[in-house]
């Protein structure tokens, strides 16, 4: 791989612009630095006018798969030679690249569909440009994830994105059952073959009336959001049904536990005020129920003085 020359000549030699409804757009110079740009997960047409100036402009472009890369810059003519960074050649791909920043060279990476360094080798890269003290940016735009959570209908104040389940039953129930109490929905990534295992999974460790959404093909022609428990979804798989194309897998989180019951309650801070004073035992009993202290401390005192202790 040589970074020094692009298919047109040296880097400043090509034209660097990009092309909206065939009207050609300067791209304006790029100050040296590791762009982490987001390409459209699907739809092309969802790319960012910032993320196709920084294609257009980067003085060298690094992508997961050459091929990929050159469909999306050929729809917005963007004349820029892409070079291959993936998990195979990071080793070597990733030194040069650090080096093409040491020159004072703009860098953009960017991976097969969305956002850079999720679930790809990019952190490497990013960690490295980092430690070498050079600027990171990140050129937000299209992601699986989050256009999974915002089409599933399920809770999305609190998310957790959990990259891919392992492939052994085992190890992914296991994984599972980790996450399991979790207060917050969980973002999986999944593939056409192993869905239905992986829902089966799910619904056997977190429970069968849990919700979840498999997310199948998103923004593109045969998107599908598939909605409903745990146990709806195990038997729809169940049955055999083909799947095809990129699956984001959404859970809810757990319901919220019960309150403990009140006589519940008395009981564990009359045992504790037994080898505890009044304040350590409201504290601990705080720390087990999840109740407030103050109001465990003033239940305590009304216990003592119906008990006249």
């Amino acid at each position: 791989m040589t970074l020094e020359h692009q298919a047109d000549g040296t880097p400043g030699d090509r034209q660097k612009t990009y092309r909206i409804h065939n009207i050609a757009v300067p791209a304006r110079p790029l100050e040296p630095a590791l762009y982490l740009v987001a390409t459209p997960i699907g739809n092309l047409a969802d790319i960012t006018l910032r993320a196709l100036e920084t294609l257009a402009g980067a003085d060298v472009l690094a992508c997961e798969d050459t091929r990929v890369t050159r469909v999306l810059l050929d729809r917005y003519g963007i004349v820029n030679r892409p070079y291959a960074y993936h998990e195979h050649n990071a080793d070597e791909a990733g030194p040069r690249l650090i080096a093409a920043l040491e020159a004072g060279k703009s860098v953009a990476l960017v991976s097969d569909a969305g956002t850079p360094l999720v679930s790809d080798p990019g952190y490497r890269l990013g960690q490295a440009a980092i430690e070498a003290g050079h600027r990171v940016i990140p050129i937000p735009g299209p992601s699986a994830p989050l256009a999974a959570l915002v089409g599933s209908g399920l809770s999305n104040d609190t998310f957790l994105f959990a990259g891919f389940l392992p492939s052994k039953d085992k190890a992914r129930r296991d994984r599972l059952a980790e996450l399991a109490t979790v207060p917050a929905t969980l973002i999986f990534f999944e593939s056409p073959h192993r869905i239905a295992a992986t829902v089966a999974a799910a619904c056997d460790v977190l429970g069968e009336t849990r919700r979840a959404s498999v997310c199948r093909e998103l923004t593109k022609t045969f998107e599908e959001f598939r909605r409903g428990t745990l146990a709806e979804l195990k038997t729809f798989y169940d049955e055999g049904a083909t799947v095809k194309g990129e699956i984001v897998f959404v859970v809810a989180p757990p319901d919220a536990p019960a309150p403990p019951k009140e006589e519940d309650v008395d009981a564990l801070l009359s045992a504790l005020a037994k080898d505890m004073s009044t304040g350590k035992a409201a504290t601990e009993a705080a720390k087990r129920t999840g109740l407030n202290r103050k109001d465990l401390y003033d239940r305590l005192l009304e216990l003592k003085a119906r008990d006249g202790a």
